[in-house]
């Protein structure tokens, strides 16, 4: 029963990083290299889309993580594992503190009622999606290092 918790918790994070590396890495160049105002428009309905997706899939990961670590707690790669459970919860910290509100901003945005600086928002966002995503690969290395241990 534990390899298969251990399995389907890497499997459920890397799908999670996938996801995100995408979002950060592929979907975001896409949106911006659009004419006129479809990149903003596109980035809006991702928010909508993955903002509604996203919170139970970080929180499901975390919960996850942690029933693994617990079961788990005197086998090797335990230690491991806790890390990993740290770090998607200072991912969860850093969504709810500093992409969320802007998400949330960002989802409503229209071309007629967009703010002036909604570019700069943009990209402060894209930049603390950059370290969110280091540090959900880092947690994703963890598990899947803790899984070949076990």
């Amino acid at each position: 029963m534990l390899n298969a918790l251990e399995v389907f918790t890497t499997v459920v994070v890397g799908l999670m990083v996938g996801v995100e590396f995408s979002v950060a890495f592929v979907m975001n160049r896409i949106f911006n290299a659009l004419p006129e105002d479809s990149g903003q428009l596109g980035r809006a309905h991702g928010g909508r889309m993955l903002g509604a997706v996203m919170p139970f899939w970080y929180i499901g990961s975390l919960a996850l993580s942690a029933v693994w670590a617990v079961a788990a707690w005197h086998q090797p790669g335990a230690g491991l594992v806790v890390t990993a459970a740290a770090l998607l919860i200072v991912s969860v910290i850093m969504s709810i503190l500093l992409l969320v509100p802007i998400n949330n901003r960002g989802k409503t945005w229209t071309p007629e009622n967009r703010p002036a600086d909604w570019k700069e928002q943009m990209n402060r966002w894209d930049r603390f999606h950059y370290v969110r995503v280091a540090v959900i690969i880092a947690a994703f290395a963890l598990l899947a290092t803790a899984t070949a241990l076990a």
